[in-house]
């Protein structure tokens, strides 16, 4: 049954599905293609740097071999898996400028006479972004040499495609869809004269998109890492063609890249990626090195807290801890479920991990990562703290969005010659089990260590609950329990090693999976499991290194 809220969503969300279902047929209309047909421009008044490409695209050079393909089988491929990664055409990055033109230019030119109309997953709007981008990106080569004609229908079926963005922008809600098309737009304003207009819609939307879509530090509503490093390469690349192509670079954007990168430097883990929460995967980051490299963090840019992550550093041991309430409703197609779970590295080694997010791998290996349970924080009866929507409907419209949420009620920081670390609890189980999850995790500055205490704090007496800490390893690490039960071995190398201990109480070593990259891993989890009643409890446990 729904309630109040959730009827509201869901009639939103019918009313998006019939406008979606008519459009589609009328987009598919003669019509409506006709209605795309403008000024064809007559020449490209700024060529932007190729390279930039290099900034969204995800190939690198042994993945994609442009000089082993046939240009008359090329758009043979029929397969769905298959649209994307050719329709998209991100692998021009690819691209050997000396001897690749002709080529290009014959698989171009195959795409423009079966697909200059409205098709619907090719027309989809992140791909036809995509597409856009890169032909501009690489509309010299694309019309070396080429005829008048050939460069006439590549001109026009550019600006076909903007029309169609242009006139289509007010219905894309997906942000990281959004500031593709945007970048988009600004860029054919910038390449061709004749449509400075989308080069001045694109700008002012922007604006828009900067200011309702990130919080004041420059970090994304969504509490997703990889949306932040989405939308830094985006906006970059907008900045930079902007900037090469002699115009005036606006104050917001240059302004947002700076808090944009100022938050992936806080964030950059040891091996150059973001810690796993909220709908991060394994992404490396170093691509944006020598942007990273322009903005060195002062002290009045140093904090311990962004995006509702806490980060702290001491020698050689590193802790993220996420310590924030979930998103709205609007901005949480991949949140994921594990409140003061935490991440740890110790000597460049990431030790503590959460699991990751699946949607690389498959629609039910994302819904297992959005789970409580898929994270290094606690259960109470095996339930996931944040309820999601399971209407399909809703679903389609909104993406996989929440449905409950919870509030942070404590949060004391703690910076001493001893510890630095901090305390916050959620009541994310007190409606359902009356009781309240409070977690401190303190990096020891002296002894070089992980120290924590976990409580949970009964509201009122005679709910049983079940409750289990997990602490996910490294895929690439294992444990073994040892002889007092109490206590776990993690092999570092063959050399070096840690102990997890908890006091007076058992652990348990559990198989589990790491869905943190493009296919299932398995991995080793540290358990402390047991029951309680009417009665608070506190563990203690620690991660040292073994003597």
């Amino acid at each position: 049954m729904f309630g109040l809220k959730g009827a509201y969503f869901y009639l939103i969300a019918l009313q998006v599905t019939f406008i979606k279902f008519f459009k589609k047929i009328y987009f598919s209309s003669s019509r409506y293609n006709n209605s795309l047909k403008s000024k064809i421009p007559t020449q490209v008044y700024f060529s932007p740097n190729p390279f930039l490409l290099s900034l969204i695209s995800p190939y690198k050079k042994s993945s994609f071999r442009i000089n082993d393909i046939n240009p008359n089988d090329f758009w043979l491929e029929n397969k769905k898996s298959k649209i994307k990664k050719h329709h998209n055409f991100l692998w021009l990055n690819l691209l050997d400028r000396k001897i690749d033109g002709k080529n290009i230019q014959r698989i171009i030119y195959l795409w423009t006479l079966k697909y200059s109309n409205f098709k619907n997953k090719i027309w989809e709007n992140a791909i036809l972004s995509s597409r856009v981008i890169s032909w501009m990106l690489n509309i010299d080569i694309i019309i070396n040499n080429g005829t008048f004609d050939f460069k006439k229908k590549v001109f026009q079926n550019i600006i076909y495609q903007c029309n169609h963005l242009r006139k289509n922008i007010k219905y894309e809600k997906n942000p990281a869809k959004r500031v593709q098309v945007l970048s988009a737009l600004i860029l054919s304003g910038i390449v061709f004269k004749e449509y400075r207009s989308n080069y001045e819609v694109g700008i002012k939307e922007l604006e828009k998109f900067v200011k309702h879509y990130f919080d004041s530090d420059g970090f994304p509503l969504t509490r997703n890492p990889n949306d932040l490093i989405l939308f830094t390469q985006y906006l970059i690349l907008c900045h930079e063609n902007i900037n090469e192509a002699q115009e005036f670079v606006p104050e917001f954007l240059g302004e947002i890249i700076k808090k944009n990168l100022l938050c992936i430097k806080l964030f950059k883990t040891p091996d150059d990626k973001l810690p796993l929460f909220n709908g991060s995967s394994e992404n490396s980051i170093n691509h944006l090195e020598k942007y990273l490299e322009k903005f060195k963090l002062s002290k009045k840019d140093k904090k311990n807290t962004v995006g509702g992550i806490f980060f702290a550093k001491s020698k050689n041991q590193i802790l993220y801890f996420d310590i924030g309430s979930p998103p709205e409703k609007n901005f949480s197609r991949n949140y994921q479920s594990g409140p003061l779970s935490f991440e740890y590295y110790l000597d460049g080694i990431k030790i503590i991990s959460n699991s990751g997010f699946g949607n690389n791998i498959s629609a039910k290996a994302e819904l297992i990562s959005r789970l409580t349970a898929s994270q290094s924080t606690l259960t109470i009866n095996d339930t996931s703290i944040t309820k999601f929507e399971r209407s399909k409907l809703i679903n389609r419209v909104f993406g996989n969005s929440i449905k409950s949420t919870f509030k942070i009620q404590e949060l004391e920081f703690k910076n001493d010659e001893s510890y630095i670390g901090c305390l916050v609890s959620h009541n994310g189980y007190e409606k359902n089990f009356s009781c309240t999850h409070k977690r401190e995790i303190y990096l020891d500055h002296k002894n070089n260590y992980l120290r924590g205490v976990d409580h949970i704090l009964k509201k009122s007496d005679g709910i049983p609950i079940r409750y289990i800490f997990r602490f996910y390893l490294n895929p690439e690490l294992a444990a073994v329990k040892t002889m007092s039960g109490n206590s776990a071995l993690i092999q570092i190398s063959k050399n070096k090693s840690l102990l997890f201990r908890v006091n007076n109480e058992s652990i348990n070593i559990e198989k589990s999976i790491y869905l943190g990259g493009k296919k299932i891993l398995d991995s080793t989890c540290i358990t402390i499991s047991g029951n309680l009643v009417n009665k608070n409890k506190s563990f203690n446990w620690e991660i040292k290194k073994k003597i």
